[in-house]
C-alpha cells in the first residue's frame, strides 16, 4: 500500500543514517541508494506498531491535538511522515502512595488519559486516526489508509484494590497493563526494588494474581516492562496466554533492572511472548559502573540534583495556569549545547577526572538499538521479538528521535540482513500474534463452565 507523506522526507533521513565516514565511491552510493530504495518499499508494505508512546490528556484538546505538528515526538504528521501507522497509546499514572486519597487521585488520572485517546479517535479526527480494539480493527484500520491507536495501561496502581476496575480498564479500550512501574505497589513489586531483594511481595501479591487471571479472561495482554524479575517470572508462570515486555531492552547489553536478562527472555519464550525492544538511549547504552557511582558521589559531595542508575521520566511540575499549545516552529528542536550555570572550580575539576577514567558512553544510536533486537533474535527467536520507542516517555536515540524517523530502524534492519517478512513480523506480525493468542484464550474462558 502506497503511503502519503512520506516519500518527500524519507530520502534526506535516510542519507543522515548511513553512519558511513568518508568519502563514498561511485558503487558505494549506488549500493546505498538500492539499499535504501529496497528499505523504503519494504517499509511501506509492513504494519509498522510501537508498542509505547506516553501522552499528556492537555493535547487531547480541540484546540490542542495531535492533527497538529505538536512538539512531541508523536503526532499524526509525524506518523506520517515516517510511515509510523500504529500508535499505542499510554495510560500512565507515576506511582503513589497506596491510601484511599493515592488510589483515586490515581484514577482520575488514568480516566482522563482514556478519555482523550477517545476523544482524539471519535471526535476531533476520526478520518485521520481510529481506535482498534482488536488485531482485525489494526489491519482494517491501516487498509483504510487512517492511523490507528490502541490503548496500553503502564502500572496497576489505578486500579486500587477492586479487582472490577480491570474490566472497566478493559471496556475502555485497554489492551495491556503493567502491573507495577517505578515502586512497589499493592499488585507487584518493581524492578526499582531489586536490589533490595524482593522484599515488598517476592514477586506478585495475592491480589496481582488475581488480575494476571482477570486479564487472561478479558484477553488483555500482561506486560513486563517496570516490574521486578521475581514478578516477571511468576507472571510467566501464573499465565495461561502470552506475554508481552511493552518496552525494554536487554540487560546483557546493558545492565540496569529495566531490561530482560536471559532467563527472562528464556522464559518468554517458552510462554510463547513477545519482547518489544525500547530504543531507549539508556537503557540501550550503559555508563560503565564506575562512572556511575563516581558521577553520584560527586553529586552528594557538592549538594547538587543526580542520582545513579537509569534515567526515568521526569514529573512534570503542575500548575493552575493554562498551558500554551506546544505546536512544533521552524527551527525546533532547540541547538544543543546549552550553557551550564557556573558551578565550583573544584567541582569541574573533579568532573573532568570522572570523564578522563571512564568516559562517558554518549547517546545511543539506530545501530546500538538494532544490536539489542538481535540478540534478542539469537536468543529466542525472531517470532519472539518487536519494536518499541517510549516516546514522550523518556525515550528517543540518534536517528530515532520521534516517529517522523521511523523508517531509519527499517533502514538498518536491512542493512542488517533481515527479509521483509522478518521485518514484518518485528514491526507488528509478533505483537499482533500475541495480541490475537490472547483474545482467543479469553473466548475460550468465557464460555460456560470455564
Amino acid at each position: 500500500m502506497a503511503r502519503a507523506g512520506i516519500v518527500g522526507t524519507i530520502s534526506a533521513i535516510a542519507a543522515a543514517l548511513t553512519f558511513q565516514a568518508g568519502p563514498q565511491t561511485s558503487s558505494t552510493a549506488q549500493s546505498e541508494a538500492a539499499l535504501i530504495a529496497k528499505a523504503r518499499a519494504i517499509h511501506s508494505r509492513v504494519i509498522t506498531l510501537d508498542t509505547h508512546n506516553d501522552i499528556d490528556p492537555a493535547n487531547f484538546t480541540a484546540d490542542c491535538n495531535y492533527t497538529m505538528r505538536l512538539t512531541t515526538q508523536v503526532n499524526i504528521p509525524k506518523m506520517i511522515e515516517g510511515g509510523m501507522d500504529v500508535s499505542f497509546m499510554i495510560v500512565y499514572v507515576g506511582q503513589g502512595p497506596l491510601t484511599p486519597a493515592g488510589y483515586n487521585n490515581a484514577y482520575r488520572q488514568a480516566i482522563a488519559k482514556f478519555d482523550g485517546i477517545h476523544r482524539l479517535t471519535e471526535t476531533i479526527a476520526p478520518d485521520k486516526i481510529g481506535l482498534a480494539l482488536t488485531p482485525n480493527d489494526v489491519v482494517k484500520l491501516h487498509q483504510k489508509g487512517v492511523r490507528v491507536a490502541v490503548i496500553g495501561v503502564e502500572n496497576g496502581y489505578p486500579i486500587d484494590t477492586d479487582i472490577r476496575r480491570v474490566q472497566e480498564f478493559y471496556d475502555r479500550g485497554g489492551r495491556y497493563m503493567s502491573l507495577a512501574h517505578n515502586g512497589n505497589n499493592q499488585l507487584a513489586d518493581s524492578n526499582t526494588g531489586e536490589r533490595e531483594g524482593y522484599r515488598y511481595h517476592s514477586g506478585l501479591s495475592p491480589l496481582g494474581r488475581q488480575v494476571i487471571a482477570e486479564m487472561n479472561r478479558l484477553g488483555m495482554m500482561v506486560d513486563l516492562s517496570h516490574p521486578s524479575k521475581g514478578a516477571n517470572l511468576e507472571a510467566i508462570r501464573l499465565s495461561k496466554a502470552p506475554v508481552i515486555a511493552s518496552h525494554s531492552a536487554i540487560r546483557a547489553l546493558a545492565d540496569v533492572s529495566r531490561n530482560m536478562d536471559d532467563e527472562q527472555l528464556l522464559a518468554l519464550k517458552q510462554n510463547g511472548g513477545v519482547i518489544q525492544v525500547v530504543a531507549f538511549s539508556s537503557y540501550i547504552k550503559t555508563d560503565p559502573p564506575q562512572r556511575t557511582a563516581a558521577l553520584a558521589k560527586l553529586a552528594k559531595d557538592f549538594g547538587l540534583p543526580g542520582r545513579a542508575g537509569a534515567a526515568s521520566r521526569p514529573t512534570p511540575t503542575r500548575t493552575n495556569a493554562p498551558r500554551p499549545c506546544p505546536v512544533e516552529k521552524p527551527g525546533y528542536p532547540p541547538a544543543a549545547g546549552a550553557v551550564q550555570p557556573d558551578r565550583p572550580a573544584e567541582y569541574n575539576r573533579q568532573l573532568a577526572v570522572i570523564d578522563s577514567k571512564w568516559p562517558a558512553a554518549g547517546r545511543a544510536n539506530v545501530k546500538d538499538f538494532v544490536n539489542h533486537i538481535d540478540y534478542a533474535v539469537k536468543l529466542i527467536g525472531i517470532d519472539h521479538v518487536g519494536i518499541a520507542s517510549d516516546f514522550d516517555g523518556g525515550g528517543g536515540i540518534e536517528g530515532w528521535n520521534s516517529a517522523a524517523e521511523s523508517f531509519n530502524v527499517t533502514v538498518e534492519l536491512v542493512r542488517r540482513g533481515y527479509t521483509e517478512e522478518q521485518i514484518g513480523k518485528l514491526w507488528s506480525g509478533n505483537l499482533l500474534r500475541v495480541w490475537g493468542e490472547v483474545e482467543n484464550l479469553a473466548k475460550t474462558l468465557q464460555k460456560p463452565g470455564k
